[in-house]
């Protein structure tokens, strides 16, 4: 994984209230819960996933979503690869779809952590 990424990693880790810093194997890492289904996803403090963490763009890039922290959270391959497959392709038509994404939305919303919070670190 790229440097770039590993930083943006690190800034959703820090936004979202469900990380933090545990003890795993040996090591410290981050331990959260994926955007989607709240399975655990372990990610390295220097940003390199540890199990099948995934940026999720939760408004779709293809639909406009932007790469500001407040559109990406972590999500867990299976679910983040589910979403691209189903319904990204179908935003602008499916109000089902629109739906699903205004829920996303909403959940990163109340995971919210502002970066600068003590206990992100």
């Amino acid at each position: 994984m790229s440097q770039a990424k590993r930083r943006r990693v690190l800034g959703i880790i820090a936004t979202d209230a469900t990380f933090e810093r545990v003890p795993h194997r040996g090591a410290e890492v981050w331990m959260g819960k994926c955007l989607h289904c709240n399975a655990h996803l372990t990610v390295g403090l220097d940003g390199e996933p540890i199990s099948r963490a995934t940026i999720e763009h939760i408004v779709p890039r293809t639909a406009g979503g932007t790469d500001a922290l407040e559109n990406l959270g972590l999500a867990c391959a299976r679910c983040n690869q589910g979403k691209g497959s189903r319904h990204d392709a179908r935003f602008h038509r499916d109000a089902r779809v629109r739906e699903l994404v205004d829920r996303l939305l909403q959940k990163r919303r109340d995971r919210w952590r502002d970066p600068g919070d003590p206990d992100s670190e």
